[in-house]
C-alpha cells in the first residue's frame, strides 16, 4: 500500500471513531437553534458539517428518546406540513446547561490562542 492510500486509510478510521462521539454534540446544538422535527435535525446536521456528518433518522428517534429520559430534550407536538402531527423537539433548561459546561469544558479551548495557532498552523 503506497504512503497516500495509507493515509487515507487511517484518517478515514480516526474520522468515524470521531463521528460517533459528535452526534450528540450536533443534536445539541440543531436545537439550541431553535425547535425541530428530526429529519430538520438530520438536515441541520448534514448541511451544518459540511456533509462530513450524516445520521439515519431512527437512530435520531432513539438518541431523542433517550436525551427525552434523561430530561435534557424535551418535545410538544404541533402541526405537520401534510399528515400527522409532528413532534418538535427542544433542549430543556438542564439541556441548555448541559450543553453550555461541555462547550466551555470541551470546544472552548480549541480558541486557545496556542491551539488555535496550531491548527491553522502549517508545516
Amino acid at each position: 500500500m503506497n504512503k497516500t492510500n495509507y493515509l487515507s486509510e487511517l484518517l478515514s478510521t480516526w474520522e468515524e471513531t470521531y463521528k460517533k462521539g459528535q452526534l450528540t454534540l450536533w443534536i445539541f446544538l440543531s436545537l439550541k437553534d431553535g425547535k425541530k422535527y428530526v429529519d430538520e435535525i438530520k438536515c441541520f446536521i448534514e448541511e451544518q458539517s459540511n456533509q462530513t456528518m450524516t445520521c439515519e433518522s431512527q437512530s435520531l428517534y432513539r438518541t431523542l428518546r433517550k436525551f427525552q429520559h434523561l430530561g435534557v430534550v424535551d418535545f410538544e407536538t404541533g402541526e405537520g406540513n401534510k399528515g400527522p402531527e409532528r413532534k418538535y423537539y427542544f433542549l430543556t433548561e438542564i439541556g441548555h446547561r448541559l450543553l453550555e459546561n461541555f462547550i466551555e469544558r470541551n470546544i472552548s479551548l480549541f480558541f486557545n490562542k496556542h491551539i488555535k495557532n496550531l491548527i491553522t498552523k502549517e508545516d
